[in-house]
């Protein structure tokens, strides 16, 4: 569909906002704390496969709870071997400060494909990555699924474990020993509790014990052990899932000292749930506020790495933060701002068209000093109040258009470190959800408030 000629005074104003867009830093990533960061491996899927791409995604985040996709949530490298496509990658940074990037060997989501190999990729700083391979780890006819790699001090190698089925007829978890990842010892079993298990994270070292988490039919279990012999792993903490949940990763706040354990879900597929614990030893955890934390779009089976400030703001510099934004409900935070035939609404994540939740956040259509949401998908469209009801609408050019499509920030109504959008030319109403559709309304009480609050990330 075709916009309509631009007023001149329109025109002119938008030609001086081109200009201010690429500095308005409305959801810019935070801030790093002096030497701690994060950054995140993983691919992407989303329910109808919009989403899916089977190349190595980067994230980044300043607290391991929020998270900002590199290079517009698109890969920075994928494999030109075997399947051409990869899933659960892990990032591990190696003895000398390099990193190293390791992948099960699957475009898609072929189970029974058999692969004795997995990708691997060397890096010197996550941003270029050189001497790509597919490094074979045993003859037998099944997978190698989720691969992750630790540095065992004792032997003076790296252990790479993976999820593979072998004479037992059900999936253990297998190790092969390495020093370069360029050749690796024979298999071996590492852990086979005598039940199907998957996707093994290791936490090393933490009180002189190792920690081994794994998913057990829909639900992620630890087991531990005072070495890191094959064999010597015991299960014994409390299973945590939130419906069929997979691919555990253990993160260790460097700032708070907290532990986090993220899980994916695939039922339904591709949501990330955190729980928390003071003591890894305990074998408990909370669940997080989903509040606190947000994955990037359509992510799965990632990894997680600490890494130093300085990486941080090199990465975000060489790969970009992304262009777009979503917002998410403070009161029904599994829920994002999207539009839906036109219509604006609250939905629950994932859902396909999944651009549907993406906004390019631009200066105020009639304010420079507001905001307006301009639709990335359909980019002629701005999220614009008609009878109170917010819609997805296209420019016509006039004042009035710009003024339904101007708001302003202020802090979040129902917490000052979200925010809210107070109407422009309505300045008692507030973008709010009702029932999940969007509209402007007066805010009075704790729910409006809580309807009207919104996180700006990506």
């Amino acid at each position: 569909m075709n916009d309509r000629p631009l007023q001149p005074s329109r025109r002119v104003a938008l030609g001086a906002m081109a200009g201010l867009t690429a500095a308005f830093a409305l959801g810019a990533p935070a801030r790093a704390a002096a030497g701690t960061a994060y950054v995140m491996g993983y691919f992407t899927e989303s329910p109808n496969g919009d989403g899916a791409d089977y190349g190595l995604h980067l994230a980044v985040s300043a607290d391991s709870l929020q998270w900002t996709p590199l290079n517009q949530n698109k890969p920075v490298v994928t494999p030109s071997g075997g399947t051409g496509g990869l899933r659960d990658p892990f990032v591990l940074r190696r003895q000398d400060g390099t990193f190293v990037v390791l992948a099960t060997d699957l475009k898609g989501t072929d189970w029974s494909l058999q692969s004795q190999y997995i990708h691997v990729w060397d890096s010197a700083d996550l941003r270029s990555f050189s001497g790509y391979r597919r490094l074979k780890l045993h003859d037998m006819a099944t997978h190698s699924w989720a691969p992750e790699a630790y540095w065992d001090a004792g032997r003076g190698q790296y252990g790479i474990i993976y999820s593979a089925v072998n004479g037992s007829g059900h999936n253990v978890i297998m190790v092969n020993y390495t020093s370069d990842f360029v050749t690796a010892s024979a298999a071996q079993v590492f852990f086979d509790p005598g039940y199907d298990v998957i996707d093994g994270d290791l936490a090393v070292g933490v009180g002189g014990v190792n920690y081994l988490y794994f998913k057990k039919d829909q639900t992620l279990v630890g087991a531990r052990s005072t070495s890191l012999n094959p064999g010597s792993f015991t299960v014994f903490s409390t299973p945590v899932a939130h419906g069929g949940t997979e691919a555990p990763i253990l993160v260790r706040s460097q700032s708070t000292g907290t532990w986090f354990l993220w899980g994916d879900t695939y039922t339904p597929n591709g949501v990330f749930y955190a729980w928390q614990s003071a003591d890894l030893a305990s074998g408990t955890w909370a669940a997080v506020d989903q509040r606190l934390y947000t994955q990037p779009l359509n992510s799965k089976h990632a990894s997680i790495q600490p890494i130093t400030t300085t990486e941080y703001d090199s990465l975000l510099t060489k790969w970009g933060a992304p262009a777009w934004n979503r917002l998410k409900s403070y009161n029904h935070p599994a829920r994002y701002v999207r539009h839906s035939n036109y219509v604006g609404r609250i939905d629950e994540y994932p859902f396909d068209p999944y651009p549907d939740s993406q906004w390019t956040l631009v200066p105020g259509l009639a304010d420079t000093a507001g905001v307006s949401f301009r639709s990335v998908n359909y980019p002629t469209r701005y999220l614009r109040h008609s009878n109170y009801q917010m819609a997805l609408d296209i420019d016509d050019g006039t004042t009035t258009f710009a003024q339904d499509a101007t708001f302003h920030r202020t802090a979040g109504l129902a917490d000052t470190s979200w925010s809210s959008f107070r109407s422009h030319n309505n300045p008692s109403r507030y973008l709010r959800h009702a029932n999940y559709v969007l509209r402007i309304d007066p805010i009075s009480t704790s729910t409006d408030k809580a309807d009207a609050t919104f996180s700006v990330g990506s």
